[in-house]
């Protein structure tokens, strides 16, 4: 059996999508080949690869891409982490599954907190939802 490709897109391709791609390779590496996007591209935050890194999922290595680099790849699944991600996405060919699942944006929900442990338990949460999301793909990939 070939491992189906998912592309996971958010908006900046910097936090949510990092994280999804991040679980798909830890939980589904045999099964699936995980790629993340932005609409447009950012700089990955540093505070999503702490609290992936303290679930034992390093994604401090990723780089960020734009989803117009993944027009012409052979996609079985594109899954979108966010509603600006949904409603931005490229359309892709027919044959390809497009999934939205919207998730929290953490950068966005403690823009005004300044303990960083507050910082953390928001992203910590976004980070186990995703996971929780994550688990269960290969049931969604219909």
């Amino acid at each position: 059996m070939s491992k189906k490709n998912v592309l996971f897109v958010c908006e900046m391709n910097t936090c949510r999508s990092q994280m999804a791609a991040g679980w798909t390779k830890y939980f589904h590496q045999e099964t699936i080949n995980a790629f993340s996007a932005g609409i447009k591209k950012g700089l990955i935050d540093p505070l999503a690869i702490k609290v992936m890194q303290e679930a034992g999922v390093d994604i401090s290595a990723e780089e960020t891409h734009e989803v117009k680099e993944f027009l012409l790849k052979d996609l079985d699944m594109v899954v979108t982490v966010c509603s600006a991600a949904a409603q931005q996405c490229p359309v892709f060919p027919p044959e390809v599954n497009v999934l939205r699942q919207s998730f929290d944006d953490p950068p966005a929900l403690v823009g005004q907190v300044e303990s960083e442990e507050e910082k953390l338990k928001v992203y910590r949460r976004v980070r186990d939802e995703i996971k929780a999301f994550v688990q269960d793909l290969p049931g969604k990939m219909m």
